[in-house]
């Protein structure tokens, strides 16, 4: 009998934003539905902030939880909400 491999589904469950360019020693934290954010400037931060916000509005638009949509698009869709 030949090894069948079990395919295993990547699920992404969420995100996690890290800013590492912090000088003014003020600790930064945002949680949202699908992002925990942490560190970085103030500038930093709200730019993780902004992804994130743009990420689950793309979310909205096609209808879907982040469990229901595959983890390339997911990822596709980080992408697309870093680079607005």
């Amino acid at each position: 009998m030949a090894n069948k491999k079990k395919q295993v589904e990547r699920e992404v469950l969420g995100f996690l934003g890290v800013g590492l360019d912090n000088t003014d020693e003020h600790q930064r934290v945002t949680r949202a539905e699908h992002f925990f954010l942490v560190g970085g400037s103030e500038e930093t931060h709200e730019r993780m902030q902004d992804t994130a916000i743009r990420f689950d509005e793309q979310l909205k638009d096609r209808g879907k939880t982040l469990r229901e949509t595959e983890a390339e698009e997911a990822l596709d869709m980080l992408r697309k909400a870093m680079e607005e």
